[in-house]
């Protein structure tokens, strides 16, 4: 046990040199999902994107009116760029599986194999007197 005095100057750091786990172990936050903020950021990054290219399809439509073939499919490009803009933006990244660690087996401490007794369950009619319940004949 470490004991400090008034007289000993306390430096930050860890607590012992010597291994003795005082603080505990460190989380890791390298892993951690970007905050709600940027993932908000982000899903409105894409649907602007999105539907930033809407209009431009709507004029090169426009463009291509000689050739009505080209005109309708472009415009039919363009039509479900807003529900899928919406979808995407909507989408919230997926949860990350947690990794299950399987515990250690204590034998020392663990319970001993129980056995396999059979307990009959059937009443002896023998035992069946006038106020067991039973009948007799």
């Amino acid at each position: 046990m470490t004991f400090f005095s008034a007289d000993t100057p306390v430096t930050p750091g860890p607590a012992n040199q010597a291994g003795s786990s005082r603080r505990g172990q460190a989380t890791v936050i390298t892993a951690a999902e970007p905050s709600y903020d940027d993932q908000f950021r982000a899903r409105r990054k894409r649907y602007v994107i999105m539907m930033s290219f809407r209009i431009p399809c709507l004029i090169l439509a426009t463009l291509l009116y000689q050739t009505p073939w080209l005109a309708i499919l472009v415009i039919a490009v363009s039509i479900p760029l807003p529900w899928m803009a919406v979808l995407i933006a909507n989408d919230r990244p997926a949860r990350k599986a947690k990794a299950v660690i399987p515990g250690t087996i204590n034998y020392e401490r663990a319970l001993a194999p129980g056995g396999r007794e059979i307990v009959d369950s059937e009443a002896d009619v023998t035992d069946a007197g006038p106020g067991s319940g039973y009948r007799t004949g």
